[in-house]
């Protein structure tokens, strides 16, 4: 198979928004969803005469993604200008950095089908985005609330050989940076989105092919899709005499296929050179020493630890941990709860499904941890039946009122006293002597029809653990 003697090589360029309130160069709000052009002043409208000023914010945000990262973080880099003309670049110029970036040589490790892979972080640079054009019923509008908005590049090299581990790569970085707290992660919404340059070459080859970059991918799946269609396009023209254009090509997600956009732009098609109005940026090594001190968790860090300490399984800790709202969810019910594996249950389980259901945020919770934790101790004691813990849960989600209110309300309380429940069983077992003598004899399934019928008589509140050690005691077990 022609697919099976080639060598795919893979290099990522993702672009993250940072969460600062506002523009790289501007006091201009970085919010998105505001009515177009209403998030713009002179500088990010490239008037004349006016001149940048750095926000410090998108300096730390990228020394700390940087130092996460184990990149060295140069004392000094250097702003350049990117020459290049869309409608929705007002200036004419992107400024950005181009050979001396503030961040250099990290890595980010990934998990493959043939274990921990380490792939190599060539750069990590700061920029301004573009704005945006709409084009609507055969106009094209441009809106350039996004212009100015402040982007961290974050390069690879090209060690990436499949599109799983591309995407695997990807949910990896986008982890880390929600966790860092530099960017949200929002692929919907284009503040986490890459570019895939793409090439193949036969297996034993020493070069690399010639690459095509995919643009402004948005999702997980369109990557893993638009990378392996992009493989197989370029095997097929190779195997057919043919040869592969330097080019950016678009992926259409309803095609299912990359097409052509304009030939593939080198580094002195943009004329490069020192952004005047910028002076080089000087970054002290106590600076960058303090942001390594201040580093958070990370997910890989909080992955073992929910393992080692807590014995959670890992397909459950993977879960918990790959979304940093629910992780930290967690750790706020855990000191109100015995059993950690059991909580982590109720979380992937009934709690995920009614936060779906209510279409609800983790922050927007109408009730505590504490009141969480108090629910499903409840349970574990017996106090109320599991399904009724579900059913008070989803009236906390609801309500926001105290589980034992609910549990009060609703009558949902288990009858827990031994000699209650004793007294119900005599009267039970005196109903079915036929059904004791048949236990008795061997046929131990009697035991569960005994049970069910204890249950119906206490309305379904008698505690199950303590209805089944007392009957097996009577019955002489």
């Amino acid at each position: 198979m022609p697919l099976a003697d080639f060598q795919p090589v893979i290099g990522l360029e993702v672009h993250a928004q940072l969460l600062t309130a506002s523009k790289i160069f501007c006091g201009c709000s970085t919010r998105f969803g505001a009515a177009p052009n209403a998030n713009t002043c002179p500088v990010c409208l490239g008037m004349p005469g006016v001149l940048p000023v750095l926000n410090r914010k998108v300096v730390e945000f990228t020394v700390r993604t940087g130092v996460a990262l184990g990149c060295q973080v140069r004392p000094t880099s250097i702003w350049s200008r990117k020459n290049y003309f869309y409608p929705d670049l007002p200036k004419g110029y992107q400024i950005t950095q181009f050979d001396l970036p503030l961040c250099e040589y990290g890595e980010l490790k990934i998990e493959t089908l043939e274990g921990t892979r380490a792939i190599r972080i060539r750069r990590i640079h700061m920029e301004e985005d573009a704005g945006k054009s709409v084009h609507s019923g055969g106009d094209s509008l441009v809106d350039l609330n996004r212009a100015g908005v402040p982007l961290m590049e974050i390069v690879s090299d090209p060690d990436l050989r499949t599109s799983e581990e591309a995407a695997e790569y990807l949910r990896t970085l986008r982890d880390i940076l929600v966790y860092l707290g530099v960017n949200d992660g929002n692929l919907e919404e284009g503040s986490f989105r890459c570019d895939a340059n793409v090439s193949v070459m036969r297996k034993g080859a020493t070069e690399y092919g010639t690459r095509a970059e995919l643009k402004n991918i948005n999702s997980f799946r369109f990557v893993r899709q638009a990378i392996d269609f992009e493989i197989a396009r370029q095997v097929e023209l190779i195997e057919s005499g043919r040869t592969v254009a330097q080019e950016t090509r678009l992926w259409d997600a309803v095609l299912n296929e990359t097409r052509s956009m304009r030939a593939k732009e080198d580094a002195h098609d943009y004329r490069y050179f020192p952004e005047p109005d910028l002076p080089p940026l000087q970054v002290a090594s106590a600076f960058v020493e303090e942001i390594r001190s201040a580093l958070p968790e990370l997910p890989a860090a909080k992955l073992e630890r929910f393992q080692s300490s807590l014995g959670l399984p890992k397909k459950d800790a993977r879960v918990l941990v790959a979304e940093k709202p629910l992780a930290d969810y967690f750790e706020a019910v855990l000191p109100f709860v015995k059993d950690a594996k059991k909580l982590c249950n109720w979380l992937l389980g009934e709690f995920l499904r009614l936060l779906r259901e209510e279409a609800s945020a983790i922050a927007t919770l109408r009730f505590t941890p504490a009141q969480l934790g108090a629910l499903l101790t409840q349970v574990e004691g017996g106090d109320i039946s599991a399904s009724a813990g579900k059913e008070v849960l989803a009236e906390m989600f609801r309500t926001g009122m105290a589980p034992a209110e609910i549990i009060e309300a609703k009558g949902l309380g288990q009858l827990s006293d031994a000699g209650a429940v004793e007294s119900v069983l005599n009267e039970v077992l005196a109903q079915f002597p036929g059904e004791i003598q048949s236990y008795r004899a061997g046929k131990t399934q009697v035991f569960g029809f005994l049970v069910g019928q204890a249950m119906k008589a206490m309305k379904g509140k008698g505690n199950p653990a303590l209805v089944n050690a007392l009957l097996k005691k009577k019955l002489g077990n």
